[in-house]
């Protein structure tokens, strides 16, 4: 792994840990809810999973919708998808999430 990829990776979870799951005030990197995060040049994948198949999907859209719009403020990221597994809404938020305004891509 190159040393810029490190430090991208590093900044990306600096972000990560200021997110927190809003029912239970804790960060998401503490609740080790991030599954993987992946570097492809500027773009970001992140795969998680929430603390319940059955946690309130607005909780869920809150945590997912935080992940890609805090990332995208990290510069050396151009574009962040997150994939939210093992919940009831998982589709509709990864859908939602994902096809939420990036003010870095023209249009």
């Amino acid at each position: 792994m190159s040393l810029d990829i490190k430090q991208l990776r590093v900044k990306l979870f600096d972000e990560l840990s200021k997110i927190v799951d809003p029912e239970i005030n804790t960060s998401i990197v503490e609740l080790e809810l991030i599954d993987e995060v992946d570097i492809n040049n500027s773009n970001v994948k992140v795969d998680l999973h929430l603390t319940s198949p059955f946690c309130p999907a607005v909780f869920g859209f809150k945590i997912c919708q935080d992940i890609h719009d805090n990332l995208l403020k990290v510069d050396g990221v151009d574009d962040v998808k997150v994939n939210v597994s093992n919940h009831f809404m998982a589709e509709q938020i990864n859908n939602q999430v994902n096809n939420s305004p990036n003010p870095k891509k023209k249009i």
